[in-house]
């Protein structure tokens, strides 16, 4: 249970950052010279670093251990957190979000990947929840200084002084991995003794290819809806911006409160099931956002794409040990986080350029595109993990 506790503090650090750059970036850019939109690069170099720690994952993990591995990214990140509350250049920002991004990667991918190991369903829920609420907590951290002069750097280094504070719960706690592992592990588990599949070898397998094209469609729409929502409310059903504000907000919400409910129904819930409920839900929730109804209405299919959004990341990777095999889960959740991050960031500036030079009324014509791309290749997969249980139920 402790050992629990650190991992969820852990993912409360990943998700601090993540929304603070945005946030900061309109006082930083006065203050540094230069330009709204140079956040951009800067948004770039940490994913650019967050998908190599994610592709190398399965290496160091394998060579170095999980606790060690968070626990000295927890460090690169803190770092660089510090360092931007010092920056007075911004290349000086640029550097350091080389290792804000490494380590981010690779906590995601060793957490996401221990958890699916030795954890129930209900607490990969709950991990994915706990990131909400640090990148829930992460603006709200730094809105409290910017009313400051040079107040950025005041949150920079407040959120640094937290994750120094984690650090030195990670290193303190480094003998409960070893143990956890120990004890997950049965006498029977002919895999355990097994040489992890790197990268490559994972990529061969049946399914693995459907389930990356899951992971850059949901990333890519969950990313897409956040930045241009509001746009689409504005410009197309004439919301205010404020209004527009709020319900994006209330969509990143959904997500939060939703993987708390999945968090409680995972005992219960067959993962595949919840599954199947959330991309349904994120395509109901689209063509309602599409349909000419009220505004009210339109609003509130926000509400229903977070809700939708909640039970998918977690839940699939929750399920790709069982799929894929132990030998092979690091490999294919370092692969899915890379996946995730590269559409991250190249597809919702894709959707802007596209909406910029046709029309901001194709936003939920693209959204429903990528919700049947992902529930075709889930039913797939499904398909796919029900025909290799029947199978080997037969061989046994």
């Amino acid at each position: 249970m402790l050992l629990l506790v650190i991992i969820y503090l852990a993912f409360i650090s990943l998700g601090l950052p993540d929304a603070v750059l945005g946030s900061s970036w309109p006082v930083i850019s006065k203050d540094l010279n230069t330009s709204l939109e140079f956040a951009g690069v800067v948004s770039i170099v940490i994913t650019s670093g967050t998908v190599i720690s994610s592709l190398l994952a399965t290496k160091v993990i394998d060579r170095f251990g999980t606790g060690k591995v968070v626990a000295v990214s927890v460090v690169m990140t803190a770092i660089a957190l510090l360092g931007f509350s010092f920056s007075n250049y911004v290349l000086a920002l640029i550097l350091l979000a080389i290792p804000l991004g490494l380590g981010a990667g690779a906590v995601d991918a060793a957490l996401n990947n221990f958890v699916a190991l030795h954890y129930q369903a209900k607490h990969m829920n709950y991990l994915h929840s706990f990131w909400g609420v640090g990148a829930t907590a992460g603006p709200l951290v730094m809105a409290t200084y910017l009313t400051l002069e040079g107040g950025w750097r005041y949150g920079y280094a407040t959120l640094a002084a937290l994750q120094f504070v984690l650090v030195v719960a990670l290193f303190a706690t480094l003998p409960l991995w070893k143990k956890s592992t120990f004890t997950t592990h049965t006498e029977d588990d002919e895999q355990e003794s097994l040489p992890l599949l790197s990268n490559r070898q994972a990529l061969k397998i049946e399914g693995v290819k459907k389930q990356l094209i899951l992971f850059g469609c949901y990333c890519s729409l969950e990313a897409g809806t956040g930045l241009w929502a509001a746009s689409y409310l504005t410009v197309i059903k004439g919301v205010s911006a404020v209004d527009a504000a709020f319900w994006t907000a209330v969509y990143y919400l959904g997500i939060t409160v939703g993987r708390f409910i999945c968090g409680v129904l995972a005992s219960r819930v067959k993962e595949e099931h919840l599954i199947r409920f959330g991309v349904v839900t994120i395509l109901v929730g689209v063509l309602v956002l599409l349909v000419p109804v009220s505004t009210t209405i339109n609003q509130m299919a926000l509400l229903l794409i977070g809700l939708g959004c909640a039970p998918i990341y977690p839940n699939t990777i929750h399920l790709t040990p069982k799929r894929f095999g132990k030998q092979a889960s690091q490999a294919v959740i370092g692969l899915s986080m890379a996946t995730a991050y590269t559409g991250v960031t190249l597809v919702p500036p894709m959707i802007g350029l596209l909406m910029g030079n046709v029309s901001f009324a194709l936003f939920p014509y693209l959204l429903v595109v990528m919700s049947v791309l992902m529930i075709v290749m889930s039913e797939r997969l499904v398909r796919q993990h029900q025909a290799q249980m029947k199978f080997a139920k037969q061989q046994g």
